[in-house]
Order: structure tokens, then C-alpha cells, then sequence
């Protein structure tokens, strides 16, 4: 996400260098916004504004490298997600269209690199497979680009639950994608000689 520089970075922000917080904006506000818009959060925009108005004000208290970071910020847009849909649920207002998420992809395998490159609707038709925490677990993988170890920072779960949400979701996004692309009809009409 922001690469050796980092420690630099940090420091020149908590100095209150503009010019380090301009860059801390730029780099987390897309990938925030993404990750909230890909959990469908009533009001994407001001939750990643409630985000980053706490990394501001809590910057100073913060300990840790790059990684530690992006999980501590990962973790103040959950909560503030949970509080965004609660009050949402008290005052209920029309859903959010889901645009073009923002991906920063490190990822091994043909499906995760797969992933991590389809369109806001592509992945919003595929992740009507899954369940609500592996959506959680996929969204934070893939748009957040968390490993699962900060995943399970992030959502308060034990590493090994999430290691096996996500080996869940990948499975349901297979057997989705199955019988999605190739439905079994249609398979029997192109092996059927008649």
C-alpha cells in the first residue's frame, strides 16, 4: 500500500506535514470506499470520512508497521460500518448502488488474482453466494487487500475461522460459478447425440 516510505510517512503526518496526510488520504479514502461500498454500507462516502477522521485524531496512539496500520484502519471502518448499519436499521433509507471497487491485488492463486480483477457487478453477482462473514472475509481479502491475519484483527474472529470463511466462500463461489456458467441442461444437450 504505501511501500518502504512508510515510517516516513508516518512520522511526517503525525508532525502534521500536509503534504503526508494528503498522501494518506489518496491512498486509503479509494480502498475504504471500495470495501464499504462492497458491504453495501448505507453511506459509504461518510463512513470512509468517519474512518479517516479518527485516524487522524488517534494517529498519535497508534504503534506498528504498515501492516498493523492498515489493519488498525481496517478495523476503525468496521466498527464504524456496524454503527452506520445500526442507525441505518433505526432509520431506514434507500440502498446504495455498488460502483467500481477499488482493488489493490497481492494475491497467489489463479482465483484470488481472479477475483481481485472482476467488475463492481461481477462481484456483486458472485457474492450472492455467500453468506454475510464471508462477504466480510472475501470484501476484506480482495478489496482491502488484508492478509488473514489482519482479516481476523479486523472482525474480531479467531485466524483459523476465517481461514475456513474464506475457504468456504471460495467454495461456494466455484459451485456457484458452476452451475451459473454451465447449467447442467445445457450440459446434457452437448453430450446428447440426439
Amino acid at each position: 500500500m504505501f511501500g518502504q516510505g512508510f515510517d516516513r510517512l508516518l512520522s511526517s503526518a503525525r508532525r502534521g506535514d500536509e503534504a503526508a496526510w494528503t498522501e494518506l488520504y489518496l491512498t486509503l479514502a479509494p480502498v475504504l470506499n471500495g470495501y464499504l461500498m462492497g458491504q453495501r454500507c448505507p453511506a459509504p462516502e461518510d463512513v470512509t470520512s468517519e474512518t479517516l477522521f479518527q485516524v487522524v485524531r488517534d494517529l498519535h496512539r497508534f504503534e506498528g508497521d504498515e501492516a498493523d496500520f492498515r489493519s488498525w484502519v481496517f478495523t476503525i471502518a468496521h466498527h464504524r460500518l456496524i454503527d452506520s448499519r445500526r442507525r441505518a436499521a433505526a432509520r431506514p433509507a434507500e440502498a446504495v448502488d455498488v460502483s467500481v471497487l477499488e482493488r489493490h491485488a497481492r494475491d497467489q492463486s489463479f482465483e484470488d488474482r481472479a477475483i481481485a480483477e472482476l467488475g463492481a457487478d461481477e462481484l456483486e453477482h458472485l457474492l450472492v453466494a455467500t453468506t454475510e462473514d464471508q462477504r466480510d472475509v472475501l470484501l476484506l481479502r480482495y478489496v482491502a487487500d488484508l492478509t488473514l491475519h489482519e482479516i481476523a484483527e479486523v472482525i474480531g474472529k479467531e485466524y483459523n475461522a476465517v481461514k475456513a470463511l474464506h475457504r468456504r466462500a471460495m467454495n461456494a463461489l466455484r459451485e456457484y460459478v458452476d452451475v451459473t456458467a454451465y447449467p447442467r441442461r445445457a450440459r446434457h444437450a452437448l453430450t446428447s447425440s440426439g
